[in-house]
């Protein structure tokens, strides 16, 4: 049985909700039409440039918020909120899917590459759960350079931009002795093109 064409399976049907946790007074204006999300651009970001969302998980959205305020300097302690958004992930790099995990691989033999003539290479840091993903976030930006620069050098435009990154992670503490399931293992959405929020909504 033929694999098929992996690049028809890159556009996702319908549509996600995704949820952001941030200060209850940027959610407020959002929410009433006055702002916008914008996209974090650290160079640990788990899945690169974007506007972050938990996929179908207010409570992890809210969760993270605190976890990721109190660790600031000075720590944030006011009121935190969470916006709903639909999102219409258009072509995304889904790394669930075969086709998108080869490519993350060929991204990261060239971060290798680039590297072998000397300097040290990003790594992640942040202890179990590896909270600061340089060596990821490198890798991730890495693969939408190779995309850019081979649309750029094909006059066809055959390699159009990823607008979405989604992945699944397995975070925080197995539930009982030998579990494969842990406390926070969650799926991740990176919204780099914005067009792709089609609303923002008060999650109930």
């Amino acid at each position: 049985m033929a694999a098929g064409n992996p690049s028809l399976y890159e556009f996702l049907p319908g549509f996600i909700l995704g949820f952001h946790g941030t200060k209850k007074e940027i959610a407020e204006q959002v929410l009433a039409g006055k702002d916008v999300l914008r996209k974090s651009a650290n160079d640990y970001d788990w899945l690169g440039e974007g506007v972050y969302f938990w996929e179908s998980s207010p409570t992890r959205a809210h969760e993270f918020a605190i976890e990721s305020f109190s660790r600031r300097k000075p720590p944030y302690r006011g009121e935190i909120g969470v916006v709903g958004a639909i999102i219409d992930p258009g072509k995304c790099l889904n790394l669930l899917e075969s086709s998108a995990i080869a490519q993350v691989k060929g991204a990261y033999a060239a971060i290798c590459a680039n590297f072998a003539g000397g300097g040290p290479m990003p790594c992640n840091q942040g202890g179990r759960d590896l909270l600061k993903r340089y060596l990821d976030c490198a890798v991730i930006q890495m693969l939408h350079q190779i995309r850019e620069e081979a649309s750029i050098a094909d006059e066809d435009g055959k390699l159009p931009p990823y607008q979405t990154v989604r992945a699944a992670f397995r975070e925080g503490d197995p539930l009982y002795p030998d579990a494969g399931f842990h406390e926070k293992t969650h799926i991740q959405i990176s919204v780099r093109d914005l067009s792709c929020i089609k609303g923002y909504f008060r999650p109930l």
